[in-house]
């Protein structure tokens, strides 16, 4: 080989090892001194912001450099407005996290005019938890089972349009015939629970361990507060009875069930946290690393159960396999009946 060709090889060679060199750097690189944030979608109180706080607790510690971690929250439209920020002005350093939406991925593709984000270009560290929807209702209504609702008016709270609860109460409203009034605006399941308690609605839609975790007493005795009427997911929840049914077992039509097993991919991704899209991948390793580790920490599992709170770990690799998958392979049929159900159009 001569001296030319050698040369002529040398420097994409040189850039390649250059840029090897800069990912193990950054990756591995001293973050002390750094303060991190963790933006939360909702308002303080609820599962999102409980997750966001044991996270901040104990994700630095993993960190080179053990860097401050502090959380922003940043509530609006159904967790849209957050998520929108986060994709689209965030600095993508890795300074900047984000717990987002569980529904992220059924709101890009039911709601493309009002989401700025597409979940397939974030980078997601992992999750620590997987959960079903569950709407519930005051025992006083006299409700004791999902067909108790039809032929009723029922008064329900929900985040805002974009928010899970409205959509599965609003999916489940078409489907089984509810005469349903969703009422929007609260600012996350701590706002929506505290309304059904003071009576000011009868109903709503949380994710359970929104229930478990703050109100457990509801739900039990033998004059309970509330009840569960149905849950949503692609699997039951381990800690609800039996007489809970999921919503896709309600429903018979092949069509219908299929746009609830769209949506029901929501609870799968969790609690957990992203980077913005263009974050270097070094630094992308080394949290993804960190919250694996985050995962299996004694103090941080002994916290989540102090609180009431599940740990169902997956890694980030994982989660993003999940949302490539949900989003490449989206029947735009299935994907039409289900906006038309939820959105009426």
């Amino acid at each position: 080989m001569t001296a030319i060709s050698l040369r002529a090889i040398g420097v994409p060679l040189a850039a390649a090892a250059a840029l090897a060199l800069s990912a193990t750097t950054v990756s591995a690189q001293d973050w002390s001194g750094k303060t991190l944030k963790i933006i939360v979608p909702y308002g303080p109180g609820g599962t999102y912001d409980k997750y966001s706080h044991s996270f901040s607790k104990h994700l630095g510690k993993h960190i080179p450099g053990k860097p401050t971690i502090i959380l922003q929250h940043m509530p609006g439209a159904g967790g849209t407005k957050a998520m929108n920020w986060h994709y689209n002005v965030a600095a993508a350093n890795g300074e900047t996290l984000l717990m987002p939406l569980d529904n992220s991925v059924v709101n890009q593709l039911l709601r493309p005019e009002r989401v700025k984000y597409d979940a397939r270009n974030y980078s997601w560290l992992g999750s620590s938890n997987q959960t079903n929807q569950v709407m519930i209702i005051r025992a006083d209504t006299g409700v004791k089972s999902v067909g108790d609702l039809k032929g009723r008016k029922t008064i329900a709270a929900a985040a805002g349009k974009a928010g899970f609860d409205h959509v599965t109460m609003s999916l489940a409203k078409s489907l089984l015939k509810f005469d349903l009034k969703i009422v929007t605006g609260y600012k996350g399941s701590t706002a929506t629970t505290f309304a059904v308690e003071q009576g000011e609605v009868e109903a709503n839609c949380n994710n359970w361990l929104a229930y478990s975790s703050k109100v457990p007493h509801w739900f039990t005795g033998k004059k309970p507060f509330a009840i569960s009427v149905f849950q949503m997911g692609i699997f039951r929840d381990p800690d609800l009875p039996d007489s809970v049914p999921l919503l896709h077992e309600l429903v018979t039509n092949p069509k219908d069930k299929a746009a609830v097993s769209f949506i029901s991919v929501a609870g799968l991704l969790g609690r957990g946290l992203v980077v913005p899209p263009k974050t270097n991948k070094g630094v992308i390793s080394m949290l993804r690393a960190a919250y694996d580790k985050m995962n299996v920490d004694g103090a941080f599992k002994a916290e989540l159960k102090k609180k009431r709170l599940r740990l169902i770990a997956a890694n980030g690799a994982e989660i993003q396999k999940i949302v490539n998958k949900a989003i490449n392979e989206a029947s735009p049929d299935v994907v039409a009946h289900a906006r038309k159900l939820i959105v009426g159009k």
